[in-house]
């Protein structure tokens, strides 16, 4: 592979932020020097920022790719490519995309059926084939308060690249939507329920989780294992909830909904993950915790672009700004991702490390992607 300088930059290294260039040899960081360079064929930077590759945890991007209207099925090779084409143009070099684990079939109104196996199969297969601009992983988001959960996870196993497995338990009334009023807002809208129709799938669901769950979460947990994944929790609520989820061995929390259980997740040694959305916008959608009050407390660890790709790159510079501190908010979405699913090649500007870089132009409380590099080769 050919030698890439990045020179005259203000480079975001671990802990600190200096000017100088990056050399990026054979895939990986070859050199890291500092003051200015005048290199003949070196990509002149002009004082932009160059920073690690970013790294999402959670994203919900490759729905929007394949049902881009409701009940509208986009063929799945061309969303999978133009979903990887976007993570790379914004900056994001690694990528766990969510495939939801765990199906309800009974419900005609709300029926959600299985799709995880399939989809999965057509992501493997184009990262076989050399079709995506990024590095893929799986997250898997079992969802116990469903009828399928087992069977859907034993389809897959260790060679099916899952780096994350998360405990999803949307029981109406719990979690996310403790508020039943904000679920009613969502699903009504969504799928156009009457009242009536939203009174019997609240019971449906409450009756579902009094059933299954018990089982489903022992499964999520004991198949994340076999598999190999980091184990995570979504929307934990109570110190109570954190400390169960602590005893699965989660090792971080996704946007868990109050002060008290990002509290706990610090208390229990497990990370806090909240959504990039969240905190652009000043609060959550559904009426939970603001990132930006769990940030002011130090109670944040990394931060998802959830359902915005491009909101990834301005929270991590938003959360630079707020804490004095650049190098700390772009750790929030390269290093702090990397070592929370164990991925210890990638994350930092270090010599050795993948040369998964990114060139990035302020521009005021904006930010401009002028380059994004995955091993050495420039993909957008």
């Amino acid at each position: 592979m050919s030698e890439v300088i990045l020179q005259n930059a203000v480079l975001v290294l671990p802990g600190e932020v200096i000017r100088g260039s990056l050399q990026m040899k054979d895939g990986r960081i070859a050199d890291i020097s500092e003051g200015a360079s005048h290199v003949a064929g070196a990509v002149e930077c002009d004082g932009d920022l160059v920073m690690p590759g970013l790294i999402e945890l959670h994203t919900d991007n490759l729905e929007r790719h394949i049902e881009p209207r409701p009940r509208v099925n986009w063929p799945h090779q061309a969303a999978i490519i133009a979903h990887d084409a976007e993570l790379a143009s914004v900056g994001i070099t690694t990528v766990f995309d969510a495939l939801r684990v765990g199906s309800v079939t009974s419900n005609a109104k709300a029926n959600y059926g299985e799709y995880a196996r399939a989809l999965a199969d057509e992501i493997l297969d184009l990262r076989a084939r050399g079709a995506l601009r990024i590095s893929h992983f799986l997250h898997l988001r079992a969802e116990v308060c469903s009828e399928t959960l087992v069977d859907e996870m034993a389809k897959f196993g260790p060679d099916d690249r899952i780096g994350i497995v998360s405990l999803m338990d949307h029981t109406p009334g719990e979690r996310q939507f403790r508020d039943v009023s904000k679920l009613k807002d969502y699903v009504c809208g969504k799928h156009g329920m009457s009242d009536d129709e939203f009174d019997a799938h609240v019971s449906g669901q409450r009756a579902l989780r009094d059933r299954l769950g018990a089982l489903h979460e022992a499964t999520a947990v004991a198949e994340s294992r076999r598999y190999g994944a980091t184990l995570a929790s979504h929307d934990d609520t109570t110190a109570p909830q954190v400390a169960v989820s602590s005893g699965h061995g989660v090792t971080f929390a996704e946007f868990p909904t109050t002060v008290e259980a990002a509290i706990a997740c610090r208390q229990h040694g497990i990370k806090v993950m909240m959504g990039a959305p969240n905190l652009i916008r000043g609060g959550s959608h559904s009426g939970n915790v603001a990132a930006s009050e769990l940030a002011e407390a130090d109670l944040l660890d990394i931060v998802s672009s959830d359902y915005v790709p491009s909101s990834l790159l301005s929270a991590a510079l938003l959360l630079g700004d707020l804490w004095g501190d650049v190098a700390r908010g772009v750790a929030c979405v390269t290093q702090a991702p990397a070592l929370a699913t164990g991925l210890r090649d990638r994350g930092q500007l270090v010599p050795g490390a993948r040369a998964d870089v990114l060139r990035v132009a302020r521009m005021g409380a904006a930010a401009a992607v002028r380059g994004t590099w995955v091993q050495g080769k420039r993909v957008a």
